[in-house]
């Protein structure tokens, strides 16, 4: 079984946790960045996160669950191994004109217990919006899942959130950068680019 550590380990290991200047999704900046692109891309190290997770999923929630629900992008790659861990389909939702919806002829059968999955969870606002459109969509969520927590725990998304890992990664708005980071070029690795 994978501790927290060696989770890490697997994150440095495949060049995912960057150290930088970064504009994260939510807008705020961080020193680091942890591209779970990168820690997925290797299908033997998904499949030893996932089934990690999928482990730790199912000591918190074991309830039934019959679908795995991910807001794209980053959660998709995740998404669909955990929905192969557990046994059941995987679907996502996408960003479009900046709301999430499903699409390709996805559905939520009514009253399905769904468990939604990101990769990284720092502010918990994706992962609300997804659950939101979850139960738009007649679904029951049972509980949220994620490779790393990096607010250290304080991201609440109104579901049990279990995460292999919980970082406190200190993140600023961009009014109050510290001096280090406002010396230093922004970047956006993510999939919503700098605006």
């Amino acid at each position: 079984m994978l501790d927290r550590q060696q989770v890490l380990d697997e994150f440095r290991a495949s060049g995912a946790l960057l150290d930088g200047h970064f504009v994260l999704s939510s807008g705020l900046h961080s020193a680091q960045y942890l591209q779970c692109a990168r820690v997925l891309m290797d299908a033997a190290r998904a499949d030893r996160l996932c089934a990690r997770l999928k482990q730790l999923v199912r000591e918190v929630i074991p309830d039934q669950i019959d679908l795995v629900v991910s807001p794209a992008m980053g959660g998709v790659v995740v998404g669909y191994e955990m929905g192969r861990q557990l046994g059941v389909p995987a679907i996502f939702f996408e960003r479009v004109d900046g709301k999430l919806v499903l699409r390709r002829g996805f559905e939520i059968p009514e009253g399905a217990a769904c468990l939604m999955v990101e990769d990284i969870v720092t502010t918990g606002l994706s992962s609300r919006e997804c659950i939101a459109g979850i139960v738009d969509h007649g679904g029951k969520v049972v509980g949220a899942a994620c490779l790393i927590d990096r607010s250290g725990g304080a991201a609440d998304v109104g579901v049990p959130l279990v995460a292999l890992a919980r970082l406190d990664i200190e993140t600023y708005a961009p009014d109050a950068l510290p001096a280090h980071l406002a010396a230093t070029p922004a970047v956006k690795p993510g999939s919503r680019g700098l605006k």
